[in-house]
């Protein structure tokens, strides 16, 4: 998402407006706030971050099952590892 001038605010600029910063985030902007002129922290809606987190979990999830699927196919095709050399290999 890109940032409009009007959502990049100093972190000391938004201490004295914390709750107008909010209100305009639940009605859907976010905020991002600076300090000493770089980006620091970003202020969502709360929903938002519970969708991003669910993003999060589910990719994990994809990740999982594409390495899962990728040891199946070697071990239908007989590549795999000794119990030993596993052992070996770890140590």
């Amino acid at each position: 998402m890109t940032f409009s001038a009007q959502d990049v605010v100093p972190i000391s600029e938004a201490r004295a407006r914390l709750t107008e910063l909010s209100d305009e985030v639940v009605a859907g902007a976010e905020k991002l706030l600076t300090k000493n002129g770089a980006a620091y922290v970003a202020i969502v809606d709360a929903q938002k971050l519970d969708y991003y987190h669910a993003l999060e979990a589910e990719h994990a999830n994809l990740v999982l099952l594409s390495e899962a699927e990728i040891g199946l196919r070697e071990v239908l095709a007989g590549q795999r590892v000794s119990n030993a050399d596993l052992l070996k290999a770890l140590s």
